[in-house]
Formats: C-alpha cells, sequence, structure tokens
C-alpha cells in the first residue's frame, strides 16, 4: 500500500502563482498545508495561554520581540513605524502597542539622534528580563509540542520549513524565537 505522500500526485486545476497544487490521493487525509496550519493554530493557541501570567497580549509579545532583534541587528534602535512594519499593524496601533509596554516600565522612548522628529524605542532591563522568561516558557512549550518526534525528525522537520520558507522570505516577517 502507497502512503499518501508516495500517492501524492500534481493537479494541473486550482495553481497558485502558475505552480502546481500537491494532492494526495486520499481525500480523508488532510493536506499538508492543512497539517502545516493545524499546527500554527495549536502553537498560537499554546503562545497565547503562555502570555497570560505575563500579562501582555500578543501584539505586546510580537513587539517586544522586534525591539529587542532590531536593537541588536540594527544600526538603530527600531521606531514606531518599524515596530508597525514588523507587525504588520497601522502606525496609530503600533503606538498604542508601545504605549502600553512603557506603561508597564518594558520599553522607553528616547530621541532620535538621526532625526529629531523621531523616537526610538528600547527593552528596558525589565523588557530584556521578560523577554528572557517568555523566551523559556516558550522553548519549553515547543519541546513538549515537538517531544515525542525524535531529534533527527525534529531537524528533518526544521531543514523542510526552512527550505519551504526561503522562496518567501522577502514577502513574510521571518519567525521570531
Amino acid at each position: 500500500m502507497q502512503s499518501s505522500r508516495q500517492a501524492g500526485r500534481v493537479a494541473d486545476g486550482g495553481a497558485e502563482r502558475g505552480k502546481p497544487r500537491i494532492e494526495t490521493s486520499d481525500p480523508t487525509q488532510p493536506s499538508l498545508s492543512q497539517l502545516v496550519l493545524h499546527a500554527a493554530r495549536a502553537l498560537r493557541r499554546a503562545s497565547r495561554s503562555e502570555l497570560e501570567p505575563f500579562g501582555l497580549t500578543p501584539s505586546q509579545s510580537r513587539a517586544l520581540g522586534v525591539i529587542d532583534r532590531r536593537s541588536r541587528h540594527a544600526e538603530r534602535p527600531p521606531r514606531l513605524g518599524d515596530i508597525a512594519g514588523r507587525l504588520d499593524i497601522a502606525p496609530r496601533s503600533a503606538t498604542e502597542v508601545v504605549d502600553a509596554l512603557e506603561k508597564r516600565g518594558l520599553v522607553r522612548r528616547s530621541p532620535d539622534p538621526t532625526d529629531r522628529r523621531a523616537v526610538t524605542i528600547a527593552l528596558t532591563d525589565d523588557g530584556k528580563a521578560l523577554r528572557r522568561r517568555i523566551g523559556q516558557v516558550r522553548a519549553k512549550k515547543g519541546d513538549e509540542f515537538f517531544g515525542h518526534l525524535t531529534e533527527e525528525q525534529r531537524e528533518t522537520l526544521t531543514e523542510l520549513l526552512q527550505q519551504a520558507l526561503a522562496p518567501h522570505a522577502g514577502s513574510h516577517r521571518p519567525p521570531h524565537p
């Protein structure tokens, strides 16, 4: 008996962007894209529950990640517009997210030394500590989620997802730790 992968075939109908669509011959089995979406939803649900003890919304947590990464890897700390762009939200919404984080003492605004009309956003020591704690909790939850897989299977899955995402790197935000 063939596995769904072996029985898969390329279908011309419904191709997206001129690429053939991969289907399984067993309509009772979920497609690869459905499985990835289900896994992503499960991880997002877990992420929301992980953030509850910290009193953060997903947008606030993502903003902390953007600020942290941008502060470590860019020429300058991020501005509100940078955060809005990375979170794919309106600048007004980014202002509300940063206001909430600033109110909790997790970030601080500073005048941008290169443009006196702009402000940059940086993590405070409390913000850095919270980012580390969230990272630890997420790593633990990720280990639980993928824990039934062998180390080799996890490495293979990581490599395959990186390969699948590579052609889309410019059009999507990279995953954040």
